[in-house]
């Protein structure tokens, strides 16, 4: 699974930004496609999640902010980011799980910057 994130950059607070993920390879099988982030020295984070039943999951400190969306015929899942705060300025990555029975298994994309800042 290859996947191609893109969108991420500076922002002022208040604005918007919306991230985009590609998943390529052998996408069949995907069980959840979604976002995390992370901060230098900190852990990575779950920002928004989307389950192939078409269930989200969202950060209590995005609710509200950030929309995550999926369009299964590009196999593109999207990060709509709304109200930028400059505590949202992290590394952004993508998140793609599949089930690769008996187990399942997760694959990260490359980083995306976001930066909040005026």
């Amino acid at each position: 699974v290859q996947l191609q994130a893109s969108g991420g950059g500076l922002v002022q607070p208040g604005g918007s930004l919306r991230l985009s993920c590609t998943a390529s390879g052998s996408i069949s099988n995907m069980i959840r496609m979604g976002w995390y982030r992370q901060s230098p020295g900190k852990q990575r984070e779950l920002v928004a999640t989307i389950d192939s039943s078409g269930d989200m999951n969202y950060e209590d400190s995005v609710k509200g902010r950030f929309t995550i969306s999926r369009d299964n015929a590009k196999n593109t899942v999207y990060l709509q980011m709304n109200s930028l705060k400059p505590e949202d300025s992290d590394v952004y990555y993508c998140y793609f799980k599949r089930s690769e029975w008996p187990r399942t298994r997760g694959y990260w994309g490359q980083g995306t910057l976001v930066t909040v800042s005026s």
